[in-house]
């Protein structure tokens, strides 16, 4: 098995970080062609991030929220000046939420696997991996939208 680190610091290689569900790592972590183990939850690796840029989880969604009126699933501004944003695919304290890095995301497209039938969507990220989700496209690219409009709010504060 592949070596499981306490913990993960997200920077502008990070794609996603996906709920592990195993008894020994809570986080898959995408890189380019990179796959990490993480002993914590996504959610854990969230704030931790905006901590490493001085700020707080709790505060970058409530400017968010302030900003835009996004209430759910509310896209997050890691490092603003990196230009590092990701948005979640459910609820942040839905054991299920993957987030989504926004700058590495190609596109998304219908899932037409049949033997993927609870997979709606497929995320395509730019290093060619893909990414099956049981989220429709429609939601997808209504998150994507939501944090591109999140990135002009912080372009233009902040610019």
């Amino acid at each position: 098995m592949e070596e499981v680190l306490p913990h993960y610091h997200v920077n502008s290689r990070t794609m996603s970080l996906i709920p592990g569900n195993h008894i020994d790592y809570q986080t898959i972590v995408f890189e380019p062609n990179k796959q990490i183990l993480v002993s914590v939850p996504p959610i854990h690796i969230m704030k931790r991030a905006c901590l490493d840029v001085l700020s707080s989880y709790e505060g970058r969604r409530s400017a968010v929220m302030h900003q835009t009126n996004y209430q759910k699933k509310v896209p997050i501004p890691i490092d603003p000046t990196n230009q590092i944003y990701a948005f979640p695919t459910h609820s942040p304290s839905d054991y299920r939420c993957m987030w989504i890095f926004y700058n590495h995301v190609l596109s998304i497209k219908e899932n037409t696997n049949k033997a993927q039938k609870d997979m709606k969507s497929i995320i395509t990220f730019r290093d060619g991996r893909k990414l099956a989700v049981t989220e429709s496209c429609y939601l997808l690219e209504k998150q994507m939208q939501r944090t591109a409009t999140c990135m002009v709010q912080f372009w233009s504060i902040g610019g």
